[in-house]
C-alpha cells in the first residue's frame, strides 16, 4: 500500500482527550472558566493585555471591525492572496475591501501596492502573517497615515513574532486561528487580541449578543433573577469551555511544536536546494516564523511539469500538496462584483498559479520528510 501523507494532522491526543474530563462532568459547557483560563495563558504567551476567544479567526476578525465601527462608506484595504475570510469580513460590514497585491517571495501584503491603494475612506489596513511569517510592519507603517490602524490577520501565527515582539501585538488588534490545520487547534475556534482596553471590552460585549455582562457573571453573581442590558446589536461569537480545556493543553505544547517544524523546514531547505525549479519559502529576517505551512513555488520556466501536474503525480505518490492559499481577486464573489481581472494583482496572481505547499506537520515522522524529498527529487 502506498505510503499516505497528508497535507497537515493535528498533533492532539490522551492529554486534550482528558482535558475535556472537567468541563464534561461540571456540566459548564459553554465558555466560561477554561474559556477565561486559556484568554490569560494566550495573552500572556503573545505578551498582550487583552485576548478574547471566539469561534474563529473569521469571526474574531469580523469582531474587531465591528468593535471599531467599521461599516458602509468605509475602506479596508486587504492582500489579494489570502484565504477568502480575510475580504469577507470586510463586506459583513458593510464596508468595501481594497486589495493589495503581495510581494512573491514573501505571499505578504506589499507595503509600496498599499500606498497606492489609500484614499480618504481608508479606515484600517489587514496584514495577513501568511503561512506563519510575518508581514513587514514597519515597512507597512511607514507608508499609513497615523490615523489608519493595522489589523493582524494572524490564522497562521501563532507563537510567531516580529524584531522581538509576538504576533498579537503588532497593531491595533490581532485574530488567530485554532483550525486543524494550524500549529495549535481546538478544532474550530479563534481569538482577538489587542492592548487597547476600549476596544477590548467592546469586542467582548460584541461576543456575547451585545450583552452587559457575562453568563459566567450572571450564574455567579448574588441575584440570580438579573439578565443583561442590551444595547448594542451584538453576535454570538463564543467559545465552548471544551475547546478552552483543549486549548490550553495545546498552547502549552506551541513553542515546541513550532520548533519542531523549524528544525525540519530547515532540512527541507538543505535537502531540496538542489531542485533548481522549486524556490523555497522565506524565513523570517525580522523575528520567528511559526511555520504553519511550508509553501514552495514552482519555477514555471524552470519545472519539467506544470505545478498541477507536478501535485497529481505527488498525489499519486501518496504525497498530499496544496496551492499556497488563493488570490481572492480571482474568485467570482470578488471577480465579479468589481470587475477585478487577473493582472489587476499580478503578485497576487502568480502567487496563486505557482504556489505548492508540501507535507510539514508534528505527526510527521523522518521517513515521511524522506519520501517526499525523494519524491520531489524524482520528477524530471
Amino acid at each position: 500500500m502506498t505510503r499516505q501523507i497528508q497535507i497537515s494532522l493535528p498533533s492532539t491526543g490522551d492529554d486534550e482527550w482528558h482535558a475535556t474530563r472537567e468541563p464534561l462532568t461540571s456540566g459548564w459547557l459553554t465558555q466560561g472558566p477554561k474559556v477565561a483560563a486559556f484568554e490569560k495563558a494566550f495573552s500572556q504567551r503573545h505578551a498582550v493585555k487583552h485576548a478574547l476567544a471566539t469561534t474563529s479567526c473569521t469571526t474574531g476578525l469580523h469582531l474587531i471591525l465591528a468593535a471599531m465601527g467599521i461599516g458602509p462608506g468605509d475602506e479596508v484595504i486587504v492582500p489579494a492572496f489570502t484565504w477568502v475570510a480575510t475580504a469577507n469580513v470586510v463586506l459583513y460590514c458593510g464596508a468595501t475591501p481594497v486589495f493589495a497585491d503581495v510581494e512573491r517571495d514573501t505571499c505578504n501584503i506589499d507595503p509600496v501596492d498599499v500606498a497606492r491603494k489609500l484614499s480618504p475612506r481608508t479606515k484600517a489596513v489587514i496584514a495577513v502573517h501568511l503561512f506563519g511569517l510575518c508581514a513587514d510592519m514597519d515597512a507597512l507603517r511607514a507608508v499609513l497615515p497615523a490615523n489608519v490602524p493595522i489589523i493582524e490577520d494572524a490564522a497562521c501565527a501563532s507563537g510567531a513574532s516580529y524584531k522581538g515582539t509576538p504576533a498579537g501585538g503588532l497593531g491595533l488588534a490581532a485574530a488567530f486561528s485554532f483550525h486543524p490545520r494550524k500549529s495549535i487547534t481546538t478544532g474550530e475556534g479563534g481569538m482577538v487580541t489587542t492592548q487597547d482596553a476600549a476596544l477590548a471590552a467592546t469586542a467582548d460585549q460584541l461576543r456575547n449578543h451585545g450583552a452587559s455582562i457575562s453568563e459566567e457573571q450572571r450564574h455567579n453573581g448574588p441575584k440570580p433573577y438579573l439578565l443583561a442590558e442590551f444595547n448594542m446589536l451584538g453576535f454570538n461569537y463564543r467559545m465552548t469551555d471544551l475547546q478552552g480545556a483543549v486549548g490550553l493543553v495545546q498552547l502549552a505544547k506551541l513553542d515546541r511544536f513550532i520548533d519542531e517544524r523549524d528544525r525540519w523546514a530547515s532540512w527541507y531547505m538543505e535537502q531540496l536546494a538542489g531542485i533548481p525549479w522549486l524556490r523555497m519559502p522565506q524565513r523570517s529576517a525580522h523575528g520567528k516564523h511559526a511555520w504553519q505551512a511550508f509553501v514552495t513555488t514552482v519555477d514555471p520556466a524552470l519545472a519539467p511539469l506544470p505545478r498541477n501536474q507536478i501535485m497529481e503525480i505527488l498525489q499519486q505518490q501518496g504525497i498530499a500538496t496544496r496551492p499556497g492559499t488563493h488570490a481572492v481577486h480571482l474568485l467570482g464573489c470578488y471577480r465579479d462584483r468589481y470587475g477585478l481581472k487577473p493582472d489587476d494583482l499580478p503578485g497576487a496572481r502568480d502567487c496563486d498559479a505557482h504556489t505548492m505547499a508540501i507535507p510539514l506537520h508534528n505527526r510527521m515522522s523522518a521517513d515521511d520528510y524522506a519520501y517526499v524529498v525523494e519524491a520531489l527529487r524524482g520528477i524530471g
